[in-house]
């Protein structure tokens, strides 16, 4: 091995002399060279530059090994490639070597082989055809690259086939399968007599999908504009605002719902417009169906037949579903019933019928059946509605309740609302103010503080109170409603005559301090009633306010006997007086008869809790000098009188505290009674808010109400007159 540096590059080359004996050259090819042959070593490998070598050598080993030797013409073919090889190497580097290795190896050559060149001397081209490399390397290399590729591929199928096939199924199955809610029927809601206040209708949800809007699908860039100009005019809605709807800026979505519960001759309009559109589009292609990509949700719409009837105490639905108040938010547990659900496959959107499906069904929501009378409430609402018109008041509110069982017949307030319609409504006229306002009583008050007289034996009917014209107590001087020359009144006549004065002289008697008179007047109050919620559960239903007695003030002491510096609402003020009607023992008031489950199956409601207030003479005391209230002639009640009934009732006009400013103005005027007075059936309570116009004392204004609702309740439960004169009791005595 002959070795050789290039001087440009310092790459040394090896370079395999001629050798003579054959057995050398076996030596050489079964022992690896520690140089490669006549090219760089680092890009060469070892073997083929032995093969080269051997195939250059070979024709002068044929002695040594016994073969034949070979023809003339291959002995001249290889030792040219042995010159070949030679000359690849470059010549800077090739006349490094012996030149007599060169020479003999040049001279085997043959005759007309010429010398080597020295350096600087051109060198031709070497002759002989061109030899392409072996394509096997770049073969295995493809075929590796192939066999990579290939068995990714099948570790990917096996994870989607073996591994993670259950997922992939089931996102399919969520892809393929679509989901519906199916909305349950609410229930209805009747009066005591199945007639319904509340009920639903068949009703559409119209909705769209933007994407069926896009110049795309329909060829035109205005395919929003000219669909909302169909549709604004049917569904009552701005142009620009279905426009917005219908090309959202988010591009994928898919659903949007363009109104909510609309009739189904709303539904209908849309409908056959949407079938006109498209029988022109059949026929002429240039005309889009700009409504094809509107549709329906069936669906169902809360309707109340009788408008703003007990509207206080229905409550109302929203367009999306939701209760507001009333029982429609109290029981909606049971009204809204259980939505089911579908589950079915779909393919573009359609259903596919041959795919199954999957449905859980909805339950009904349960029937409610209120203690309200239709009739009733109607002639309470228009008799309360009329005088509030006419005094031109805040407000104004009536309650009819049955004495015997607690159940409320009527509940009326007015203003009130439809609930059919909320956009007109008055914000402040939403709820059921005769539950939420909280007042204060004034006179109404004083059958309480009279009960407690009678039940303590404080006093008797009969019993003589002197009633100057002012009545100094702590630091104020307490008068009536009216100046007057000193009274003589008895308990009676107190009442009858509604007199501030003569009221506080005889809660006085409860006690020998005012401190003891106070703690048993307010134990009473507390078993009216008052300072407690009513029963009723009723949403914003108010308690009122009842301080403790340590807590009353100088002046609350001796205000609080006639109702002043205490807050009920309406419901608690009639409850008291059917209190009294009841003999003594308080029912609680309920609104709700029971429910009617989708089997057709009526649950009552629980029976309502009862205590007894007072005994029964005290409250057979207390109807009877209530008489006088409205049957003697020195009564302030004249005006609620009803021809052929004994009636017990009590005006009242309160001092009224402004919502708004908290300080007082303007005054509360009330009246409450019940009747048949010897046989008590029906209370009715009223109180009229702030009334501007004409008179705005209780027995003027809420009297007149009392006798037409009275009136006409107990014509309609067909209750009739006892037939009994009343036993008038004194009024007044002669000093």
């Amino acid at each position: 091995m002959l070795t050789a540096t290039d001087p440009d590059t310092g790459e040394r080359y090896g370079f395999l002399a001629a050798v003579p004996e054959a057995r050398e050259v076996d030596d050489f090819l079964l022992r690896p060279p520690t140089q490669p042959l006549l090219v760089p070593a680092r890009e060469v490998l070892w073997r083929r530059v032995a093969h080269l070598a051997y195939a250059s050598l070979l024709p002068y080993a044929h002695k040594s090994y016994g073969r034949p030797a070979p023809a003339p013409a291959t002995v001249t073919r290889q030792l040219r490639l042995a010159g070949l090889l030679l000359r690849r190497v470059p010549a800077r580097v090739r006349w490094q070597l012996p030149p007599k290795h060169i020479l003999w190896a040049m001279a085997r050559l043959g005759p007309g082989a010429r010398p080597a060149r020295r350096p600087g001397q051109a060198r031709p081209a070497a002759p002989g055809p061109l030899r392409l490399g072996s394509p096997r390397p770049r073969l295995r290399l493809v075929g590796l690259a192939l066999t990579l590729v290939l068995a990714a591929f099948v570790v990917r199928l096996f994870q989607v086939q073996a591994v993670d096939a259950s997922t992939y199924a089931a996102k399919a199955e969520q892809n393929r399968y679509v989901g519906q809610v199916l909305a349950a029927d609410r229930g209805e809601i009747t009066d005591r007599s199945g007639v319904a206040l509340a009920t639903s209708e068949d009703a559409y949800d119209i909705t769209a999908d933007p994407t069926m809007f896009a110049p795309k699908m329909l060829k035109i860039g205005d395919g929003p504009e000219r669909a909302a100009a169909l549709l604004a005019p049917i569904l009552g809605q701005e142009q620009e605002d279905l426009v917005e709807k219908l090309r959202p800026k988010n591009k994928a979505l898919r659903y949007v719902k363009l109104a909510s519960r609309q009739t189904p001759q709303v539904w209908k309009q849309i409908k056959d417009l949407k079938s006109a559109l498209a029988k022109k589009a059949e026929t002429d292609k240039s005309t889009p169906n700009v409504l094809s990509g509107v549709f329906s949700v069936a669906t169902s719409k809360r309707v109340y037949p009788a408008g703003d009837l007990a509207a206080g105490i229905l409550g109302w639905v929203n367009g999306e579903g939701k209760p507001g108040g009333g029982i429609e938010l109290q029981l909606n547990k049971q009204l809204a019933g259980k939505d089911g659900k579908i589950r079915y496959a779909q393919s573009g959107g359609r259903l596919v019928p041959t795919a199954g499906s999957t449905e859980t069904p909805a339950v009904p929501g349960s029937d409610v059946e209120l203690t309200i009378d239709r009739d009733i409430q109607w002639a309470a609402q228009k008799a309360i509605s009329d005088q509030v018109k006419e005094s031109a008041a805040d407000r104004g509110y009536v309650i009819v309740q049955d004495t015997r069982t607690g159940q409320i017949l009527a509940m009326a307030n007015s203003p009130g609302f439809d609930p059919n319609d909320l956009s007109d409504a008055d914000p402040a006229a939403l709820g059921n103010a005769a539950l939420q306002d909280a007042f204060e009583p004034g006179s109404t008050a004083k059958v309480m503080s009279m009960a407690a007289v009678l039940q303590q034996n404080a006093a008797t009917p009969g019993t003589h109170v002197v009633v100057p014209n002012r009545l100094h107590r702590g630091d104020r001087l307490f008068k009536d409603d009216i100046d007057h020359p000193t009274w003589y009144l008895t308990l009676n006549g107190v009442l009858a005559k509604s007199s501030n004065i003569g009221t506080i002289l005889a809660t006085g008697q409860l006690g020998k301090t005012q401190a003891q008179a106070n703690k048993v007047l307010y134990d009473y109050l507390r078993k009216f009633g008052l300072g407690s919620y009513t029963g009723l559960g009723f949403p914003g239903e108010t308690k009122g306010i009842l301080a403790p007695p340590d807590k009353w003030s100088t002046s609350q002491q001796y205000t609080i006997p006639f109702g002043q510096g205490v807050s009920i609402n309406a419901m608690q003020a009639a409850s008291v007086y059917s209190t009294i009607a009841n003999g003594g023992v308080r029912v609680e008031p309920t609104l709700v008869r029971g429910t009617k489950g989708p089997d057709g199956r009526f649950t009552p409601a629980p029976k309502p809790a009862k205590h007894r207030v007072v005994d029964a003479k005290t409250a057979k005391t207390l109807a009877r000098m209530l008489e006088s209230v409205v049957d003697d002639e020195e009564g302030t009640g004249t005006k609620a009188r009803i021809p052929g009934y004994r009636v017990a009732g009590k005006t009242g006009t309160a001092n009224r505290v402004d919502p708004a400013t908290g300080k007082y103005k303007g005054y509360t005027s009330s009246f409450a009674g019940f009747a048949p007075a010897d046989k008590p059936r029906v209370t009715v309570y009223c109180a009229i808010q702030n009334a501007t116009q004409g008179s705005y004392f209780g027995g003027q204004i809420c009297g007149p109400v009392y006798k037409k609702v009275m009136e006409f309740a107990l014509k309609s439960l067909q209750v009739p007159p006892t037939g009994a004169q009343p036993a008038r009791m004194p009024v007044s005595f002669k000093p």
